[in-house]
């Protein structure tokens, strides 16, 4: 049994987390608001009140945030960050998705303060995380990578090492435009096939059967068909990272920032929080 403490319980860290539950691992956890733990507490998670808290004693300490600000108030907090709880010893796991530069500047943090850390983003949405079936992309020591990943693959089925600090958010970003992007550009030929006065479904079965076909197009086809829009992935979420993404391009990625203005002006249409794939309802 591995002491652990998870940090962010939004609708991947609760999926995540009960995997370690499940295992039977000692979990103590923390999260902005209080009652999105009380199903773990229940299982008999013990409650943090800090993420410093929250650390005292783990081996391991993961972090599920929204973003860079997110991810720097649980780790670096002079007063409640997790930073000041871990010991020397135990490995701090960062699985949001984040800027390249800010995943530097934690890890730059990090040895400043004689503590050890990983960054380990995951590929899948909450169908993944609930059936264990993420992608890890994992980026730091391959000493630290080793020792985390028996307790990685409790929630995910691929651990990745992807190379040093950096690469892991990387991947994450590249995966994520890959995905933003064919949303983007489905949502507009939908729209295009309906003008024509065809049947999308129709003549996107029959696009399925050639090689430039892949599964995420599978996926997003049949949200917007069947006008599916619950969050799986939240618009909001896509326009961040793709922002991330345009940071590390260094705004020299004219297809990427296309995408990011579909977004964009969703969000303006107040969908931001609906899945990703509502974007076809602005060709309609």
């Amino acid at each position: 049994m591995t002491q652990i403490a998870f940090l962010g319980l939004g609708a991947m860290g609760i999926r995540m987390a009960q995997h370690l539950i499940d295992a039977g691992h000692s979990l103590t956890v923390w999260n902005r608001t209080e009652s999105r733990a009380e199903p773990l507490l229940e299982q008999g998670a013990q409650w943090a009140d800090t993420p410093a808290e929250a650390a005292q004693g783990a081996e391991l300490v993961i972090a599920m945030v929204r973003d860079d600000d997110a991810s720097a108030a649980v780790w670096l907090d002079e007063q409640t960050g997790a930073f000041k709880g871990m010991s020397d010893n135990a490995i701090a796991i960062e699985s949001s998705t984040l800027s390249v530069d800010w995943v530097k500047e934690l890890a730059q943090q990090a040895q400043q303060r004689g503590k050890q850390l990983i960054e380990a983003p995951v590929s899948g949405s909450r169908p993944q995380a609930q059936n264990a079936e993420l992608v890890y992309l994992v980026g730091g020591d391959a000493h630290l990578v080793n020792r985390a990943e028996p307790v990685l693959s409790l929630m995910g089925k691929k651990v990745n090492h992807t190379g040093e600090m950096g690469s892991g958010a990387l991947a994450k970003l590249v995966t994520n435009t890959l995905m933003g992007i064919q949303v983007t550009t489905i949502a507009e030929l939908i729209g295009m096939l309906k003008r024509q006065g065809q049947d999308p479904d129709a003549i996107l079965e029959a696009v399925s059967t050639t090689p430039v076909w892949s599964k995420t197009a599978g996926i997003v086809r049949k949200s917007m068909v069947s006008e599916a829009y619950d969050p799986q992935f939240p618009v909001d979420l896509i326009e961040k990272d793709l922002g991330y993404c345009l940071q590390a391009a260094d705004q020299v990625a004219p297809m990427t920032s296309a995408a990011r203005t579909v977004f964009n002006e969703a969000q303006e249409q107040q969908l931001g929080e609906w899945n990703m794939t509502v974007v076809a309802k602005l060709y309609e």
